[in-house]
């Protein structure tokens, strides 16, 4: 009687173990997309604040390049809403100039006209600057904020050690009209109406400075709160994403060695 070779069914798992491979994969590289971006551009936190009354604002600037630090931000102003007051938080290590000019018509504060408004700061390092890895916030306090504006576009430009220069100048979408943000948004000041029974745009000049420093300080608290909160969602994202496709890929090879010979 003639002996018969058992005839072995290919197998289907290999091809199931490289599916799921191929997609935690592809779940590591979305989840790194969303988390870059995230935390790439330079932003101003908080980035809302209320019509005709004042504020602080830190512009936050992370360093994008493993192989040099960034050594001057420069952050311009809107002329078309010019603002009466500038003035930035001395930060060690830094050297803080702000540039005024003269704007279209007078900009009136405190019962007074004022033919020169600042329109730029420009931040430039006297102690090593911001290196790879790390991001430096600048606080800046601003006002009297327009009461005709839904937001400032406060377009800023980072100038590197290797004198690379990237112009974050684009104008992004206004919140609700959709579309794609650009390659290099402009940080954007979203400006809203003021609460009900605040001061808005009535505070007079004894007011405005203790309105002005407790709103310092709670911006600051609340800046710090709101940035920390917002990169470790995206490192968690990007871990996350990680852990996924490097699962799936040692899944992958672990079936593939185990596969049948016979």
């Amino acid at each position: 009687m003639q002996s018969q070779t058992p005839v072995t069914k290919p197998s289907t798992a290999v091809p199931s173990v490289r599916r799921l491979a191929a997609a935690g994969a592809v779940a590591a590289a979305l989840a790194l997309a969303a988390a870059g971006p995230a935390a790439a551009h330079i932003s101003v936190n908080p980035g809302e604040a209320e019509q005709g009354g004042y504020t602080t604002i830190d512009v936050k600037v992370p360093n994008e390049r493993d192989n040099a630090s960034t050594v001057k931000v420069e952050v311009t102003f809107p002329a078309d809403h010019p603002l009466a007051s500038v003035m930035p938080q001395p930060v060690p290590g830094w050297e803080v100039k702000v540039t005024k000019t003269e704007p279209a018509e007078p900009v009136e504060a405190h019962g007074r006209k004022l033919t020169e408004v600042p329109s730029k700061i420009t931040w430039t390092e006297t102690g090593g600057g911001i290196e790879p890895g790390t991001f430096q916030q600048f606080p800046v306090s601003v006002g009297k904020l327009p009461e005709d504006a839904d937001r400032l576009v406060l377009k800023a430009v980072q100038t590197y050690s290797n004198d690379e220069v990237v112009r974050w100048i684009e104008e992004p979408p206004a919140e609700g009209e959709g579309g794609e943000e650009p390659e290099h948004p402009a940080p954007v000041l979203n400006l809203v109406p003021p609460a009900e029974g605040g001061h808005g745009g009535d505070t007079d000049a004894g007011d405005e400075t203790t309105t002005e420093t407790a709103t310092e300080t709670a911006a600051q608290g609340e800046a710090g709160g709101a940035s920390d909160s917002s990169d470790t969602t995206a490192r968690v994202l990007a871990v996350t994403g990680i852990a996924v496709g490097a699962a799936g890929v040692a899944f992958g090879v672990l079936a593939g060695r185990r596969r049948p010979t016979s």
